[in-house]
């Protein structure tokens, strides 16, 4: 059992294919996704609408789907929320295969007009479907890790699933979603749906049951009324000032990635003349980053410490966002992103695998819905924001300088919370959580 452990294991090497699968198909929807949306209307609001759609179920469904997490089979969880989103996928692959002839607009229409009505509308409830799927899915697939990866071996583990999900999603998925999408639009889609297909077989052949087991190990006992439960997670966050603080501080920080990543298309096509091929291209830069940062980022962690590494990952941000709203030039844009994803991955790997060690097993599900409520509900009021900023700022400068606005917001916003991390997110502090959490979980093994 040792030694399994330290390999990770059959289960964990399951769970990392199955993640590969379905990165590759979000890879490809990637691309498809917004250049859909782009092909159906050029209004930076309706655009910025679709990835607001998306994320919006992080806002109102987080904190039922922590509930649902802690009260179901995690993997059962996981099956059906893919088998969902390959559902849903399918969806939006037909309804493009009957319009693909259409697609792009040959103008460029900032108001969505005749058939593409019925097609942006699609687009809209099936990425909020999609979305909501995602919540549970993923919330389920945070807390399922530590019942298949020993607390030690956490950080390893999250890095090289990071690693295999930025492979997959930014370095494989575009562009075969490039080809697939020059060949016809509703490619990407179908092959995205078989990817989620392909994942939600996998998860489901990871032998055990994986229900949260209370502290008194009455695995089926009743459970409380849901309102109970729901402030037992929250109650139990907000009284932990640490993850509190991370929980707020990320926040903030998804909110200005995503003020300017909604305009990212429009950014590329309008400022930095990218075509589908050249947007991939630009993406591998992204991919190298992550990919980079999700392997070094335990060693980065125990060298300079995992304090200075979430302050480094936000001072970059600043420096990074301010240097791609000034660029004209792809492949300068893909230097600079992929250097700010390489820091960015730290942050993922330090922080999630610190949560896992610290929450107790019994709260977990609610705990860390809580934790992204804060954390990623921030997205969708982001997406928006960033659409209302270009249209807003296009009434007074150009096109142009509109799209180019977004980033200097991120980077002010980035910039301020530097300093605040570099106060209240030090070392000692993660360091000190994450020693009396693996002592905790080795006293319950114990008893």
């Amino acid at each position: 059992m040792a030694t399994d452990r330290i390999r990770l294991g059959a289960s964990y090497r399951k769970l990392y294919t199955a993640t590969a699968l379905s990165n590759i198909g979000d890879g490809m929807a990637g691309i498809a996704y917004p250049w859909l949306a782009t092909a159906i209307t050029r209004n930076p609001l309706l655009i910025a609408l679709v990835a607001a759609a998306q994320r919006l179920p992080w806002l109102v469904f987080t904190l039922p789907a922590g509930v649902i997490t802690d009260r179901v089979d995690r993997r059962r969880a996981m099956v059906a929320m893919d088998t969902l989103r390959c559902a849903f996928t399918l969806l939006i692959a037909f309804a493009v295969l009957g319009q693909q002839d259409t697609l792009p607009a040959p103008d460029a229409l900032d108001q969505v007009v005749g058939t593409r009505t019925g097609l942006y509308l699609l687009l809209v409830l099936a990425t909020l479907l999609l979305g909501s799927a995602e919540v549970l899915r993923d919330n389920c697939g945070q807390t399922f890790m530590p019942s298949i990866v020993a607390p030690e071996h956490l950080e390893r583990a999250n890095g090289r699933m990071w690693s295999i999900e930025s492979v997959a999603n930014t370095f494989i998925g575009p562009p075969l979603g490039s080809l697939l999408l020059l060949s016809a639009f509703s490619l990407p889609f179908f092959v995205d749906a078989g990817s989620f297909f392909a994942a939600a077989a996998l998860v489901a052949l990871i032998p055990g049951t994986f229900r949260a087991v209370r502290p008194e190990g009455e695995v089926d006992a009743a459970p409380t009324n849901w309102r109970a439960e729901l402030k037992e997670g929250v109650r139990w966050l907000w009284r932990h000032p640490l993850l509190r603080s991370m929980a707020i501080i990320l926040g903030l920080m998804n909110l200005a990635t995503n003020l300017s990543g909604a305009m990212f298309v429009l950014f590329s096509q309008d400022v930095l003349g990218v075509t589908p091929l050249t947007f991939t291209i630009m993406g591998f830069g992204f991919a190298v980053g992550a990919i980079i940062g999700g392997y070094v980022a335990p060693w980065l962690s125990r060298t300079l410490g995992s304090g200075t590494c979430l302050a480094l990952t936000l001072g970059s941000g600043a420096v990074m966002q301010a240097l791609v709203g000034l660029s004209s030039s792809w492949p300068a844009v893909a230097v600079i992103v992929a250097v700010g994803t390489l820091l960015g991955s730290t942050w993922n790997v330090i922080t999630v695998s610190l949560r896992q060690t610290i929450i107790p097993a019994h709260l977990l599900g609610r705990v860390n819905s809580v934790y992204r409520f804060f954390a990623w509900g921030s997205i969708p009021i982001g997406a928006a924001m960033g659409g209302l900023v270009v249209l807003i700022s296009r009434q007074f400068v150009s096109n142009e300088m509109s799209l180019r606005m977004v980033w200097f917001v991120d980077a002010a916003i980035h910039a301020v919370l530097f300093f605040v991390v570099r106060r209240t997110l030090t070392t000692e502090r993660l360091e000190a959580a994450r020693a009396e959490g693996i002592a905790q979980h080795a006293l319950l093994e114990g008893a």
